[in-house]
């Protein structure tokens, strides 16, 4: 018996890495951005996303409904664990490593010696939220009731928990 392929993957392709579409994501520092390579980060199923984070860029404590894998692809990629910020805390993982973090787990990232490309391999749809709305770059454009969201790759916004759950 033949198993159903998961959404845009029932046909043989490749992405090259001058395909790499980088945008940027409104959950992250406006300098970094955000490349979806496969599925639709904002559904159900499989995805694969890429994440390019400039040289002293910090990615306060947030924490992702999903688990997720991450694979460095270049530069070296800091990473701490906890609710709050302690660059002291984090561990540096060079090119071709492997993280695994489980989903809600506080967690934060600092390009602390240049820039880094992870990608993230996860089970949608991806949420982010951070431990202080503060640190939220979406918080600083307007004011929001919470920040837990799902990104919707089609028009590379997020969805607040509020509006997914109302229909909206």
């Amino acid at each position: 018996m033949a198993r159903a392929h998961q959404p845009g993957e029932a046909v043989f392709k490749s992405i090259l890495p001058e395909d790499i579409d980088w945008k940027p994501f409104a959950a992250f520092p406006p300098s970094v951005r955000l490349a979806v390579v496969v599925g639709q980060p904002s559904e159900p199923g499989p995805y694969m996303v890429r994440v390019k984070v400039p040289s002293g860029v910090k990615l306060m404590p947030h924490k992702h409904p999903e688990d997720r894998i991450y694979t460095v692809m270049s530069g070296v990629f800091y990473i701490g664990l906890g609710e709050r910020f302690d660059g002291s805390k984090v561990k540096a993982y060079p090119p071709g490593s492997v993280i695994v973090l489980p989903g809600d787990t506080w967690h934060f990232h600092w390009a602390k010696s240049g820039e880094y490309v992870t990608q993230v391999t996860a089970i949608g749809p991806l949420g982010l939220e951070y431990h202080d709305s503060h640190d939220d770059p979406r918080q600083q454009n307007h004011q929001s009731s919470g920040s837990d969201t799902m990104f919707d790759p089609t028009t590379h916004r997020t969805i607040p928990a509020a509006d997914r759950k109302i229909g909206r």
